[in-house]
């Protein structure tokens, strides 16, 4: 669904590529508009969903909370979601290790781990 580039778009992928922790659309907004002052949000969310498409970022899902999206090329690592200021955080590798538990005769295809507390500048 590759769709022609534009500075708007090229922007938008910058600004997710760039970012050190999951964003939602609101922060992709905000953090585009520094470089594309005009840029609107239908831009970013058909931006958003073409980048989906092409797997090139994927949806992180914090239950009551707005999706955010972080890049596809990470390696599988685990979240902090502060209840203060409300951001995503990546933290690296996985808290289970290689082997997470599982009642006997189930098969783990995956997992998700989100903490939840205060960051360190909310703390």
């Amino acid at each position: 669904m590759m769709q022609r580039r534009t500075r708007q778009r090229d922007t938008i992928r910058a600004v997710i590529e760039r970012a050190n922790r999951p964003l939602d659309v609101q922060d992709v907004l905000a953090r585009a508009r520094r470089h594309v002052p005009r840029l609107g949000i239908a831009t970013v969310y058909r931006t958003i969903n073409a980048l989906l498409a092409d797997g090139i970022i994927v949806p992180v899902e914090i239950p009551g909370r707005p999706v955010t999206y972080e890049r596809a090329n990470l390696r599988h690592h685990h979240h902090f979601y502060c209840t203060a200021c409300k951001k995503v955080y990546e933290m690296e590798g996985c808290l289970l290790g290689t082997r997470p538990a599982a009642p006997c005769g189930f098969k783990v295809e995956s997992h998700e781990i989100t903490l939840f507390g205060t960051c360190a500048a909310c703390a």
